[in-house]
């Protein structure tokens, strides 16, 4: 499964309150943000069963800024969240956001 794009209709509140959902903050400005999308694709790529969502943060602003104030979580770009029954039990940035780093978020969350 590909990841779905974040749109307009996307009910935020049901996003959040997912049971098992990879979310991803993506700017496509940005060169980080740019490897990260990579990593993020590339990881999906060999995990076609996980759940995702990923939101252009220049395109989304006002859904990305309420994702910030939701989760309490500070707005960075790019931005990978763990929603596992409605809690983000784990969220990383930059360079944080590996191939690596999501497969033992998985492992650890869903």
């Amino acid at each position: 499964m590909s990841p779905t794009q974040f749109s307009p209709e996307t009910d935020l509140d049901e996003l959040l309150a997912s049971h098992c959902l990879l979310l991803f903050k993506h700017s496509p400005t940005c060169p980080v943000s740019a490897r990260a999308f990579f990593e993020y694709r590339e990881f999906l790529e060999k995990n076609p069963d996980i759940d995702s969502v990923w939101l252009d943060v220049i395109e989304q602003r006002p859904a990305s800024l309420a994702i910030a104030e939701a989760t309490g979580i500070t707005h960075q770009s790019p931005q990978a969240f763990w929603i596992t029954n409605g809690t983000i039990t784990w969220h990383a940035s930059h360079g944080a956001i590996t191939r690596a780093a999501l497969a033992t978020a998985t492992r650890r969350e869903c």
